[in-house]
């Protein structure tokens, strides 16, 4: 499968999410999600995403496991001490004393995971408030896309080890302790209102006090970020704080958030923000007032556009035109007939002047191109002066949405500068130096424009790289909790293995017979400490080596047989009684006894012997 086909398989697989669970995952950043998915389909042994999609088809439950490993919801309680410990002493007093007593404080924990951040933050406020207050005051809204992870949280049951972040004052106040495990009290419990939230489609919850939301923004790409963090705005308060993770910086979104302490990632809201914005926010959020605003308003722009005292046109990004004002058509022959056809097509993209290079250099360069001292002679027979202005016209993301050009009629400057380079031509000279100035100023200007964007740029590639590495550090973080389970178990199991073993061998010493255990290849595996007495060899010598190749006091050929036909199973066992001499020279009589030694497939895997004197 080559890259391409590859990288539209995956798209269909995050599309065939979408429509079957609801899940979009098409705004989230395209390496953590490739990473994330391969390593669940390498756990399940499925190498191409259109078979992997054939696998969720017949295994619905597959899509529980895949869901758990991409929304990596790794939390703990006050995660990151010295936040928390910042947002205690100086953020939510601040919070609380803005208050009047009953007046509401809302806090939204969004991506809340098992809900320990919720809780932690309710811990806090019941601290602050005092527990009358707390519960007529406070309410907590914590949302997250995984329905696991919130089934979890409404039951507000923890583990020892889970709860080991929460300090010990806080501890025995808000949990009870029942057979190893912690549950958060009924008091805060009640505070807190857990729901399924998608932060990329759903609606916000509106005039939050506090918003938590932590390690989830560096999972989006910029587009849906953007998304994001309007909505978010738009849900805060004036005066509002928002607590981030260690990863997300904010820095390039001044006009939606301030820092109050860049190191800790706690933000405050700007109350200040442009009508557009707050229109697109609302529209976003499903208002059909914003929408009827935002009609008007486009409305009054064109009006005022059409209007215009100088000629302007807007040519689109696909080289048709859009809008041509009043005096643009009455100045160029326009009509209305024009607008929408390709603007290379009309006499106006070359004459007076060349436009069209003009359009692709502002285009490319995104600054703007000064033409200067056109001549024209217009419908009427009248020669004219122009400057025009070819203006690249981007959006507040840097995406090119069109060119606008502006005629300047400079006709009347035209002939008195002409006037004037007859009388003063050293004036002349000074305004050319003037010009000249002028012109060096304004390409300096674009070059140290230039510069802020190219730096702009890298700090958003360091952000981002700084994202993605925090985001493979929860996954690290995520597979080492798996690493310590497994591990707890192995040794549990080792220590079971360690009292099956002393339980046999405490058997094999209260044996008064010798006890001799062989595979099927006759190899020695087991010789108890009654072998050693009897017949004089160690168990370190035996051993491994064959049965039939040792040297002592009893007649082993004779065994041959009815050995073998145990591990055959043609007989499942029987006695015989054999002429020995012990180690000690002593003759006796030997009552040999065999028995099948079955594997865990019930299979015969080997014999048992028994040897005993046989005189009763």
């Amino acid at each position: 499968m080559n890259q391409n086909n590859d990288a539209h398989t995956f798209e269909v697989l995050l599309d065939y999410l979408k429509r079957t669970r609801g899940f979009d995952f098409t705004g989230y950043k395209r390496t953590t999600l490739v990473r994330r998915i391969d390593k669940r389909m390498n756990q399940v042994g499925i190498q191409g995403y259109t078979d992997y999609i054939d696998f969720l088809e017949v295994h619905p439950d597959e899509f529980i496991q895949l869901f758990n490993t991409i929304l990596i919801n790794v939390t703990n309680f006050f995660r990151d001490q010295d936040a928390w410990d910042f947002l205690e002493k100086n953020v939510l007093p601040k919070l609380v004393s803005a208050k009047h007593d009953g007046d509401p404080i809302r806090v939204w924990s969004a991506g809340s995971a098992s809900g320990e951040e919720a809780y932690s933050v309710a811990m806090l406020l019941a601290e602050i408030l005092g527990e009358e207050r707390f519960r007529q005051q406070v309410k907590i809204y914590a949302t997250d896309i995984d329905e696991d992870a919130l089934s979890k949280a409404r039951l507000a049951v923890y583990s020892e080890k889970e709860i080991k972040s929460v300090p010990e004052r806080l501890l025995g106040k808000y949990f009870e302790c029942q057979n190893d495990h912690y549950t958060v009290s009924k008091g805060l419990r009640r505070a807190v209102i857990f729901g399924r939230h998608d932060l990329i489609q759903d609606a916000p919850i509106s005039r939050v006090d506090l918003l938590i939301c932590r390690n989830i923004l560096m999972y989006f790409n910029a587009e849906t970020q953007s998304k994001v963090l309007a909505r978010l705005h738009f849900a805060v308060n004036d005066g509002g704080y928002v607590f981030l993770g260690k990863a997300e910086m904010l820095l390039t979104y001044g006009d939606l958030f301030s820092p109050v302490d860049l190191r800790e990632r706690i933000f405050t809201r700007h109350s200040k923000i442009s009508l557009r914005d707050r229109l697109m926010v609302m529209a976003q959020t499903g208002s059909q007032e914003a929408a009827n605003h935002l009609d008007s308003q486009v409305r009054l722009r064109e009006a005022a556009f059409d209007t215009g005292p100088v000629p302007q046109i807007i040519i689109e990004n696909n080289g048709l035109m859009a809008l041509a004002n009043d005096h643009a058509r009455a100045n160029f022959s326009l009509s209305t007939r024009d607008i929408g056809q390709p603007f290379q097509d009309l006499q106006l993209s070359y004459r007076p002047v060349e436009l069209r290079a003009s359009i692709e250099e502002a285009s490319s360069t995104r600054a703007t191109v000064f033409l200067k001292d056109i001549e024209w002679t217009n419908p009427t027979g009248e020669r004219r002066y122009l400057d025009i202005q070819v203006i690249p016209l981007g959006d507040q993301n840097g995406g090119l949405l069109g060119t606008g050009i502006t005629f300047f009629d400079t006709t009347y400057h035209k002939r008195l500068q002409q006037q004037l380079e007859h009388t003063n031509q050293e004036l002349e000279t000074a305004l050319e130096e003037l010009q000249s100035t002028n012109e060096e100023l304004e390409t300096t200007n674009e070059e140290l424009q230039s510069t802020i964007e190219e730096l702009e740029t890298t700090n958003e590639e360091l952000q981002s790289t700084n994202e993605e590495l925090e985001t493979m550090n929860e996954e690290l973080q995520s597979t080492n909790e798996e690493m310590e389970t497994l591990n707890e178990e192995l040794h549990r199991r080792t220590d079971d293995l360690n009292q099956v073993n002393v339980f046999l061998e405490s058997i094999m010493a209260s044996l008064r017979g010798g006890f001799v255990v062989l595979d099927r290849d006759m190899h020695v595996l087991v010789w108890n400490q009654r072998s050693e007495d009897l017949w004089g060899l160690r168990s370190e010598e035996v051993r491994g080596r064959h049965f039939f190749n040792l040297d002592i006091g009893l007649p082993i050929d004779l065994l041959n047989k009815p050995i073998r036909a145990v591990i055959s199973g043609e007989d499942p066992g029987e006695e015989t009684i054999l002429d020995a001499r012990n180690r000690r020279g002593k003759d006796f009589r030997c009552k040999v006894t065999y028995a099948p030694l079955y594997g865990i497939d019930r299979t015969v895997r080997g014999v048992i012997l028994v040897m005993e004197d046989g005189l009763v």
